[in-house]
């Protein structure tokens, strides 16, 4: 079925051995002074391995003033291009091509960052940013077209295949391109031509300095979803005029930091969500161009190439799922994948933070160095407790290095809660984690047991000598006046489909489970208010999968009363003190979603006598990303 992912592919006179690309995807694996890590090299190699056929690296700053973020790779000067030799020549060996992303943060840098306040075409301030740039002088304009272009001639020197000029999301070239930011009247601004004028003659200065036949990849946001900014009709012209000035390839994404939320598209966001964008552009020019953005399935990367939306297909965070992802389907080993579910938790949400990138699905991401599943030197007969993922995580892995491993779950199926987060609208890519966890339980040899209440006088029987207690949490019921009334439940048993959904229904708690439940509720046509006590809603949710369901909630008329206490249940309402005074809300059914307790009494009852490893929201309730990882590691030190 697989054959036009597999087909050879040529960009300019570059040959990629398959259509597989692994786009610029930051990691802040570097260091802070611009240097290539080795743990930044072995996340790429690590790729190269898995089969892609072509790799850009990310995000890679003409200047330290171009930096938007604390660890990314430099390359200013030539002292820093030992580590990118290394790079270039390791992932050569490992089978793949390497491009390298040359990049300008322009307005979207700033002062924490860099220690001085960031430029731009115009003093014009990003709407998600906090200073106001300074403007570029036409004469630091031209400094800045040789800066890229010595750029670019370092990354040939090195032995890159190719680059990527970065000119969408909200960067240095995109500023220039769009009218949205570049408000300038001199050569560099005013009217289109003049506004590309910028990468144009970054363009042909590369090529003075590297020639004709050194393939540039250029990267553009085809439509910038703001006001006043780019559209998908703008970047055709753009492209044409790219194609003609000897861009080899079109790399089609979209957005701005304004509209960033789609840029890496979350769970609830729709597949291949640019794909469409791609193909508009591929009508109007004769070079390759990519399509990117929530390309998860290989299904969905072969119907692309097939159906002539694009040349080649980049799956960005697929990639860092699973390095071995084409590897796995040249061989047929569709069901190991480990598929990106779209969380943005390791990813996205740790890049904004500061934080080098890992994945909630795949604990060995960014830890090639670091993780290594080798055979346990001494046997052990390993007892693990619950069956959601951070407990069968820790089954696998302690499988896979030849323990005996038996799991246990009171429940008659996998996935414990996580079954329930797959539920909401949206959310069902969450799923594809659970079957494969339970594909890898039965591929690792894990015994799985059932319908089984674990006590300690069974634990006493069994006589493991290891224990991981991964039990999880119990939903908290308050003492509300009330609470135990017939037409209360937990958000649990709405999601497990124990509760039939009647007229006006009232959530309590308005956290991550109780804002997803909520919009289950109201997508199913039953009309619903939130009551929280916090000043907003869905406080420790990843932000743009918040503001997404944000804008469900209010697509579906969800009411949300925030700052706002439940005095008591009644048969007909729920009664609430409010900021302007107590309110009565009218309500058929009342659902609790005022947080979890950890379930660990086990591992008191237990003592001294066994040694019990306690994870995941036994331990501390909190995120799958740092749940799962603990698994892992503790998986790894039995």
């Amino acid at each position: 079925m697989f054959t036009k992912i597999f087909e050879p592919g040529k960009i300019g006179n570059l040959e990629i051995k398959n259509r597989l690309v692994v786009p610029p995807m930051l990691s802040e694996y570097a260091e802070e002074d611009g240097r290539l890590t080795e743990r930044y090299i072995r996340y790429y190699e690590e790729k190269a391995k898995g089969g892609w056929g072509l790799i850009i690296a990310e995000d890679n700053a003409v200047e330290p003033r171009g930096a938007g973020f604390k660890n990314l790779a430099g390359l200013w000067s030539d002292e820093l291009m030992e580590e990118h030799k290394e790079l270039v020549e390791r992932v050569h060996k490992a089978g793949a091509k390497i491009a390298v992303q040359i990049y300008h943060a322009g307005r979207e840098a700033s002062s924490a960052v860099m220690g001085m306040r960031p430029i731009a075409p115009s003093a014009i301030q990003d709407p998600t940013q906090s200073e106001t740039p300074v403007e570029m002088t036409t004469e630091e304009v031209k400094e800045m077209v040789e800066k890229f272009a010595q750029a670019i001639r370092r990354c040939k020197d090195a032995g890159y295949d190719a680059i990527e000029l970065h000119g969408a999301h909200g960067y240095l070239i995109n500023q220039f391109v769009s009218p949205f930011s570049n408000k300038r009247t001199d050569a560099y601004g005013g009217n289109l031509m003049n506004r590309l004028r910028f990468p144009l003659e970054i363009i042909a200065r590369a090529k003075e300095l590297v020639g004709d036949e050194f393939p540039m990849i250029y990267r553009i946001s085809a439509d910038e979803m703001v006001e006043g900014g780019l559209t998908i009709e703008d970047t055709k012209v753009i492209s044409q005029v790219l194609e003609q000035s000897g861009i080899a390839a079109i790399h089609a994404s979209a957005g701005v930091y304004k509209t960033g939320a789609i840029v890496s598209a979350p769970t609830a966001i729709r597949t291949a969500v640019f794909s469409d964008y791609a193909k508009e552009i591929r009508k109007v020019v004769n070079i390759p161009v990519f399509a990117v953005n929530k390309i998860i399935y290989p299904h969905v990367a072969e119907s692309i190439l097939k159906e002539g939306k694009a040349d080649f297909v980049a799956m960005g965070r697929a990639s860092t799922a699973d390095p071995q992802f084409p590897n796995k389907v040249k061989e047929g080993r569709l069901d190991e994948i480990i598929f990106c579910i779209g969380c943005r938790q390791g990813c996205q949400w740790r890049i904004a933070q500061q934080n080098p990138v890992s994945c909630l699905v795949n604990p060995f991401t960014g830890k090639e160095g670091e993780y290594e599943v080798k055979e346990a030197e001494v046997k052990k007969k390993v007892m693990v407790i619950g069956g959601g993922p951070v407990g069968m995580e820790a089954a696998i892995v302690a499988a896979k290095r030849g323990h005996d491993v038996t799991l246990y779950d009171k429940s008659d199926k996998l996935g414990g809660q996580w079954l329930l987060a797959a539920i909401p609208p949206g959310k069902e890519l969450l799923n594809t984690f659970t079957v494969w966890q339970k594909g890898e339980l039965d591929r690792s040899g894990v015994k799985v047991v059932l319908n089984t209440e674990v006590t300690k006088e069974f634990v006493e029987q069994v006589n493991p000598d290891e224990i991981i207690l991964a039990s999880g949490a119990t939903p908290i019921i308050p003492g509300i006046p009330g609470a135990d009334k017939s037409h209360v439940y937990t958000a649990n048993d709405v999601l497990l489909g124990k509760v039939d959904l009647v007229d006006q229904v009232v959530v309590i708690g308005g956290g991550l489970v109780g804002a997803e439940t909520a919009e289950h509720i109201a997508v199913h046509n039953r009309k619903t208010s939130i009551v929280e006590m916090c000043p907003e809603i869905a406080a420790d949710m990843e932000p743009a999968s918040k503001e997404f369901l944000m804008k469900s909630l209010k697509h579906n008329e969800v009411t949300v009363h925030v700052n706002s206490k439940v005095l008591e249940i009644t048969d007909t309402h729920v009664i609430i003190e409010t900021e302007e005074g107590q309110q009565s809300l009218p309500a058929s059914l009342v659902v609790l979603a005022i947080g979890s307790r950890s379930n660990n009494a086990l591992a008191s009852e237990l003592g001294e006598k066994y040694n019990v490893n306690v994870i995941g929201d036994a331990s501390v309730v909190g995120k799958a990303l740092e749940g799962i990882n603990l698994a892992y590691k503790t998986a790894l030190a039995i």
